[in-house]
Formats: structure tokens, C-alpha cells, sequence
């Protein structure tokens, strides 16, 4: 029996710049005209797909948002990553075969459903990934108000600062990889790399903590007493929780970048996960032995904990190397989010689905810089305009349920077509945890006191998003249609 992951698409034909399919036979392109974009360089192995996966996925605010939610949250790490992690690795590593070529999501969901639900898939993700940047940034600036000294620290509360702070930074990430991958991709690896070195640092400075006075919440893990902490509060941050490990198929978004993706992509995925499940459950233990989850904040929880180690021990360098740490690694995930789902827009652009400027490619850097540039431009007017009418804690938890919920429509997406694939195990169950996520993300945390102002952001923003898909799409549907 045929391999269905083999199967050729009902009909449509494979756009110019992907590789051939399975079981055709290979040509030679022709060099590129004014007509036909550049094709990309392939610049990433296996440590580097590696590191680039770790950079986009691990986030060290995820740490103090599951943390604040109790013990509870330790046990939802591990549902999250056998039910959702795991199984998007899987689907990622068959869609990759199936369909090799730059676009990941959006090659994937055109050829298996048709070219407006690639359209809607790779809109709804580009937007969910733009309204990400801005969180991740809030998170990484209000951290690093630390690194000045406690004289300083009440900059962390600072929108002013915050703000404009955040601005800045977004663009010194986006701006390394204008420059191309050869230089933006050091940008992600030092964001994986940190990250290995700050879970070592939390747990580390954790056990000394353990040793010395006991934790600061009780951690009776294995016990029935533990599933007390999973109540309604704690499973509003199921969405969360499942998004923080989410990002696997961002490989899929580098397809024509990567070096012998036969090899190099499984290996990836897997590590990418198991680390990334690692490094939030240990992480969330190491924060919980340092503070009370009431005492955790969502923005700076990290930078309390290291603060009351310093105390304790007199460390007075910790709170500023864990700032540092922090911000290093969101500048490498920044780069990673602005570099992959930059090639989104561009394969639309070369199916003509938005207008030719998006396949362009810089004819020095060989990159797609009118999509990276877009990009940096959306993300900065969506950090400003979430800020309206709600305190900054109230837009960050506005923030996180939006990239939430744009984050993982697409992955109904991804599982679906995994099915069509023959990975039914792994689409089941991620198919599943993915509506449960949907769910969950709608629920409005403690910190939410203007709840209606909360929903109608969700509501607003969501039909926004799908609205302007469709708009787009009917603009430029009789080229797409007429070039099939």
C-alpha cells in the first residue's frame, strides 16, 4: 500500500520554488529571472535546527505564569507535552516529508484542503505569532529593569519604560536577521543556549534554597493532594501551558533553509522537545521552592525569586545575570519569530495570494526583507494598541490569551492534515488538546477585573483577523485562480 505521506495533492500543482515530491524526478531550475524569486539558501543543520526550535519554543515568562498557578501546573507540563508536543513533532517531521519546500503551514494546508484554508491558516498564524512578539517582548523588558540594580526595579512596572524599551529591542532582533540567516541564525542559537544555561541556574540556586530553609510551597507531587491544585484557575492557564510548547512546526517554515532535512528534522524535533518539557517542569519546581505562587508575578516572577535568593545568601550578582539571561534569550526568540513566519507571507507572495512585494527576495542577504520588515511593523503597532483601556498586567494577560487563541486555530490545521498523512495516533491527540486549548484561553485570569473589556478584545481581535483574511483573499483570488 502506497505511503500516504507520499501522495501527491488532489490536482495542484507544486509552486516553482519547493522541492519535487516523493518519487519525482529531480530538475534542474533555471536561474532566477525578474519573474522568479531567488530561492533560499539552505544554512541550518542539526545544531543549528536544533537550537533554532529550543530558541522559538522555550520562553522564560512561561516559567512565572505557570508557577503563579501552583503545583498544579507541574502536572499539566507533562499532559501538555505526551498529548500536544510530542504529537506536533510528529505531524511536523511527516508534513515535512510529504511536502518539502519553504511555507510550512501554509504549503501544508493548501495542498491538503485548497488554497483559501492554506491562506486562512498561514493569516490566522502569521497574526497569532505578531501578537506573541509583543508579549514576549513586555516580559523580557520588564526583567531587565533588574539588571540595573534594586534602585531600579520599579521600572519593571513602568509602561513608559516598558514600551519603549520594547520597541527597541524588537527591532535590534528583527534587524539581524535583514541581514541573513548565516548572521541572524547566531541571534536564535544564543537564545538556545541561554536557555540551558538559566533552567541549570534556577534549579541550581533552587536545590541550595531546598537545602537551606525548605520550599516555599509545598510540593507534594505524586500525592493525592496535589490534584487540589488543579481547579478552574489553574486549567484557565491550561491554554498557556499548552502554547508555551507549542512552535515545533516553525521548522516547517524553514523548509528550504535547512541542510538534509531527511535527517537532520526528527532528531530536532525530538530534542527540541524533550528539553523544552525538562526545562518548564523543572523550572516551575525551581520557582515554587523560591516563592509562594501568590507572590509570583506574571511579568518579573523570575527576577523575585533570584531577588530573595540574593537576600538570603547574599548574592547580590543574581538578579542581574537572570535578567540578562532572560533578555538574551527573548532577543534570540524574537529573531526565531521574525525570521520563520517572515516565510509565510513570502510563499504567498509567490502564489500570489498578497501582492508580489512579499516574494521578493534581498538580492545581497537572500532573504525575504519586505515580509521581516512587515512583521517588525505589525508587532510594534499591536504592543501599542493592546496597552488601551486596562492596566499593563491586564494587556500582558490580554496579550497571552489572544496569541493563544490565533495561535492554535492553525493547529486544526496541522492535525488534520497529519490524518490525511496516516499519523492518526498523533492528530487524535493533538487535535484534542488543541480544543481544549481554544477553550481555555477565553477564561480571564485573577488579574482580569474589566472582563467584559477582556472578552470583547478576544471577540474583536478574532473576527478582525478572520475578516481581513477573507478580504485579502477575494482581492487577489482571480490571480491565484488564473496562474492553477
Amino acid at each position: 500500500m502506497e505511503n500516504p505521506c507520499g501522495v501527491r495533492p488532489f490536482g495542484l500543482p507544486p509552486p516553482f520554488w519547493a522541492a519535487p515530491y516523493p518519487g519525482e524526478p529531480k530538475v534542474n531550475k533555471p536561474a532566477p529571472t525578474s519573474s522568479q524569486p531567488a530561492q533560499l539558501k539552505p544554512e541550518l543543520g542539526l545544531r543549528d535546527l536544533t537550537l533554532f526550535a529550543i530558541a522559538f519554543i522555550v520562553g522564560p515568562r512561561w516559567i512565572a505564569i505557570a508557577a503563579h498557578a501552583g503545583p498544579g501546573s507541574i502536572l499539566l507540563w507533562i499532559v501538555a507535552a505526551v498529548l500536544f508536543a510530542a504529537p506536533l513533532g510528529v505531524a511536523v517531521a511527516a508534513l515535512l516529508q510529504k511536502y518539502p519546500g519553504a511555507g510550512g503551514l501554509y504549503l501544508w494546508t493548501r495542498n491538503d484542503f485548497g488554497p483559501w484554508h492554506g491562506f486562512l491558516a498561514f493569516w490566522i498564524y502569521w497574526f497569532g505569532i505578531a501578537l506573541t512578539l509583543p508579549g514576549s517582548v513586555m516580559f523580557a523588558v520588564s526583567m531587565s529593569a533588574y539588571t540595573f540594580g534594586p534602585s531600579f526595579a520599579h521600572l519593571a512596572d513602568s509602561r513608559v519604560y516598558v514600551l519603549v524599551v520594547s520597541l527597541a529591542v524588537i527591532w535590534i532582533a528583527i534587524g539581524t536577521n535583514l541581514v541573513g540567516m548565516k548572521i541572524g541564525k547566531w541571534t536564535e542559537n544564543a537564545g538556545g543556549i541561554t536557555s540551558w544555561i538559566l533552567g541549570a541556574l534556577l534549579v541550581a540556586v533552587a536545590a541550595l534554597v531546598w537545602s537551606h530553609r525548605g520550599s516555599a510551597t509545598p510540593l507534594h507531587l505524586w500525592q493525592a493532594s496535589n490534584w487540589s491544585g488543579l481547579n478552574w484557575d489553574t486549567l484557565g492557564f491550561f491554554g498557556a501551558i499548552a502554547f508555551a510548547l507549542s512552535g515545533m512546526e516553525v521548522l516547517g517554515l524553514m523548509g528550504s533553509e535547512i541542510r538534509s532535512p531527511e535527517r537532520t528534522v526528527v532528531p530536532a524535533t525530538w530534542i527540541g522537545t524533550v528539553f523544552a518539557t525538562v526545562f518548564y517542569a523543572a523550572t516551575t519546581i525551581a520557582l515554587l521552592v523560591l516563592l509562594a505562587p501568590a507572590s509570583i508575578s506574571e511579568l518579573h516572577g523570575l527576577a523575585d525569586g533570584a531577588n530573595a535568593v540574593a537576600r538570603l545568601f547574599g548574592l547580590s550578582w543574581l538578579t542581574p545575570l537572570v535578567a540578562v539571561l532572560v533578555m538574551i534569550n527573548g532577543i534570540g526568540g524574537f529573531g526565531a519569530f521574525g525570521a520563520s513566519v517572515s516565510r509565510m507571507p513570502y510563499a504567498a507572495g509567490v502564489d500570489t495570494l498578497l501582492p508580489a512585494i512579499f516574494a521578493r527576495v534581498h538580492p545581497r542577504w537572500n532573504v525575504p526583507h519586505i515580509s521581516i520588515l512587515v512583521f517588525g511593523g505589525v508587532a510594534s503597532v499591536l504592543l501599542v494598541v493592546i496597552q488601551l483601556g486596562d492596566t499593563m498586567r491586564a494587556a500582558y494577560q490580554s496579550l497571552v490569551s489572544l496569541m493563544v487563541l490565533a495561535g492554535f486555530i492553525p493547529y486544526i490545521y496541522i492535525f488534520a492534515s497529519a490524518w490525511k498523512c496516516g499519523r492518526r495516533i498523533a492528530a487524535t491527540a493533538g487535535m484534542a488538546v488543541t480544543l481544549l486549548t481554544l477553550v481555555s484561553s477565553a477564561v480571564p485570569t485573577p488579574e482580569v477585573t474589566k472582563v467584559w473589556l477582556f472578552e470583547f478584545k478576544l471577540a474583536f481581535v478574532t473576527a478582525l483577523i478572520i475578516v481581513s483574511a477573507w478580504l485579502v483573499y477575494r482581492r487577489h483570488k482571480p490571480a491565484r485562480s488564473a496562474q492553477i
